[in-house]
């Protein structure tokens, strides 16, 4: 196969390099830049994945694969993730053509910030624990519960929510989606920032009352679809941290050729040589798997799918920590610091770890998957 970029991809990669670049290690206040947010409009990537029917670019995964490199390695904190891979993905999977051109346009435009509300206080990693509830009353949708980690969730303008229309709390059947103004009434928002410093949010909803219109597809099956979405921020999540693994790396090197210990570099002791090497093989590992899982993203059998995702994140999240704690130790005391920006790039790291799943429910998942279940447990 041929992973050449061709001169477009090229390009976008070097233009969103050069934008990422000027990111700051500590978070704003806010936690993001509205000012880089429509930055990101004006140069397209916020249009980027969505067809050019619904007003988009019509680029695919390997396009955003290239942008969430890039952000890794710029370790951007913008909502992008949120909006236009998660909810876009929600929109352009799951909702009517007059609901996604909104939303897609909407997005693209920079207008816009959506946020995905699905993880609970005891969902841990399973897509289908929810326990939110959604009842129908009359011609409107009543929704009860908490979300306890949102991403962006505070500064959202909608957010689309996962619900329990029927079944039991883990019974995949009986998932709804209904997407809802930040600003109706009942719904109240706590804010705080996230390990790496990520704006999230605490979503409750306290008997709010949402129009038919506001359900996404067909009430109790969203959940092939939110899967579908998960897959997708799973192989968005394995790019970008390609990007943060591979800053580390740099990082690393050029601190060994720099620091001196009796009086030459202590890249120039050869222990230190085989531990970076140890260092840009598991990136090289990382990066393969990234891409991958995205070669994997249009698969038709949500199976095949899932298990390349699953497959991926647990390399992406076994060789990201390794090269993080290989980093900070070759770093020695600086490396500890919360002023140094490799501090920043490891919490980015084992955030992304946990994010969609950590590496023992990613292994059990690819366990299953080739029926080996029983070996891991």
């Amino acid at each position: 196969m041929d992973f050449d970029l061709s001169e477009e991809q090229r390009l976008l990669r070097d233009n969103v390099e050069r934008l990422a670049a000027a990111t700051d290690a500590a978070p704003a206040a806010s936690g993001w830049s509205r000012e880089r947010w429509k930055q990101f409009a004006e140069l397209g990537l916020l249009a980027l994945p969505f067809s050019e029917e619904d007003g988009g670019l019509g680029w695919g995964a390997v396009e955003t694969m290239i942008v969430m490199e890039a952000f890794g390695k710029g370790l951007v904190r913008e909502p992008y993730l949120s909006t236009v891979i998660i909810c876009g993905g929600l929109a352009r999977h799951g909702c009517g053509e007059a609901m996604r051109k909104d939303l897609a346009s909407r997005i693209a435009s920079g207008e816009l910030i959506a946020a995905f509300a699905h993880v609970e206080r005891e969902s841990r990693h399973d897509l289908a624990d929810v326990a939110l509830a959604a009842r129908q009353a009359g011609d409107f949708h009543v929704l009860d519960g908490v979300k306890s980690v949102v991403p962006h969730g505070a500064s959202a303008d909608l957010v689309f929510v996962s619900a329990r229309s029927e079944g039991g709390r883990h019974d995949r059947d009986g998932v709804s989606l209904f997407l809802v103004d930040a600003k109706a009434k009942g719904v109240s928002r706590r804010a705080f920032a996230l390990a790496d410093g990520t704006p999230g949010a605490e979503i409750r909803l306290d008997n709010v009352s949402v129009p038919a219109s506001a359900l996404i597809g067909v009430a109790g099956k969203a959940a092939p679809l939110i899967e579908r979405v998960a897959d997708e921020a799973i192989a968005a999540l394995c790019a970008e941290a390609v990007g943060v693994m591979s800053a580390m790396c740099d990082m690393t090197v050029s601190y060994l050729k720099t620091r001196k210990q009796f009086g030459r570099p202590i890249g120039a002791f050869q222990a230190l040589q085989h531990r970076a090497a140890d260092m840009f093989i598991a990136l090289e590992q990382a990066r393969s798997m990234a891409v991958y899982a995205t070669m994997m993203i249009g698969e038709s059998d949500p199976a095949q799918r899932s298990a390349a995702a699953s497959a991926a994140k647990v390399t992406i999240g076994k060789n990201g920590r390794f090269i993080g704690e290989q980093a900070v130790q070759l770093h020695g005391g600086i490396g500890m610091t919360m002023e140094y920006r490799l501090g920043a790039y490891f919490k980015r790291m084992t955030a992304i770890e946990m994010m969609f799943g950590d590496v023992d429910h990613h292994l059990r998942k690819v366990a299953k998957a080739g029926g080996l279940e029983r070996a891991v447990a």
